[in-house]
């Protein structure tokens, strides 16, 4: 009876053994003598940032750019409104949306509009004389451009504005000197387009114009773009080559190889 109990004690003893050599066994390494695992709690999610608000002006803005000009007009309006109607530049900014559609009428008004809140703003006196010479009254709109020169003389695009309305009244010597100022002021004036502030008058014109703009250029001693209106003017019909030989603007670039080529082989004009 004895010896049954020692020997199921000691089985006992050998199946304890086993159990705490399995446990061991099955805990990995790295765990032993450690508190077990904790998941992880889902952290609370943050919401989302809110969009900041985007202004009725700046909506415009945005249709502006777009080139949709029947929604700038729309939200400009809706703007001025919203304000009181007491925002100039607002009012400037709806002109050139009008001017944008054809709407010349419209425009000076608005441009008006803008001169009665703010009497020294240059941008809509510009912008009022750039409806008179899209409606080809140039005498009238040069009024306007001197004025809003008077007001801001370092604007190269009132400049270049006043420079093209003198050369439609064939004052070429005042043409030339108003876009050598514009150039002076902005050497890139003339692939940069104002949108919200001076418009710039956008209009085909002809040969002879491209010939004063490479003399222009010339004079400032910027051949390469000299050359390429001067390739221009000959394209488009211009044919005094003697004119160009003898002007003391081209003698400035007379040395320069793409000058002296353009000259030898000046290109066939192109018919329109």
């Amino acid at each position: 009876m004895a010896s049954g109990i020692c020997h199921r004690a000691a089985a006992a003893g050998v199946n304890w053994w086993i159990g705490l050599l399995i446990a061991v066994v099955l805990v990995p390494a790295g765990l032993r003598g450690q508190d077990p695992p904790q998941v992880p709690s889902a952290s609370p999610q943050r919401p989302a940032a809110t969009p900041p608000e985007i202004s009725l002006e700046e909506r415009a803005d945005i249709f502006m750019a777009r080139k949709a000009y029947a929604d700038a007009v729309d939200y400009y309006q809706r703007a001025l409104k919203q304000i009181g109607f007491a925002s100039a530049p607002i009012w400037n900014k709806l002109g050139i949306a009008q001017q944008q559609q054809g709407n010349y009428r419209l425009a000076r008004k608005a441009y008006n509009e803008a001169l009665h809140r703010r009497k020294e703003f240059s941008e809509a006196w510009n912008n009022i004389g750039t409806t008179y010479f899209l409606e080809n009254k140039y005498a009238k709109s040069i009024k306007y451009y001197l004025r809003s020169l008077q007001l801001n003389p370092s604007s190269a695009p009132v400049h270049l504005n006043l420079g093209t309305a003198y050369y439609h009244k064939k004052k070429y010597a005042a043409a030339v000197e108003e876009y050598r100022q514009a150039l002076s002021l902005d050497p890139k004036v003339l692939t940069e387009r104002a949108t919200l502030g001076s418009v710039m008058q956008t209009r085909s014109v002809d040969a002879q114009y491209y010939f004063y703009l490479a003399k222009v250029f010339a004079s400032l001693g910027r051949a390469e773009d000299s050359v390429r209106y001067l390739r221009r003017a000959l394209e488009d019909g211009f044919e005094d080559l003697k004119r160009i030989k003898e002007d003391e603007d081209f003698q400035k670039i007379s040395q320069f190889p793409a000058f002296v080529e353009l000259l030898n082989n000046p290109p066939v004009p192109i018919k329109q």
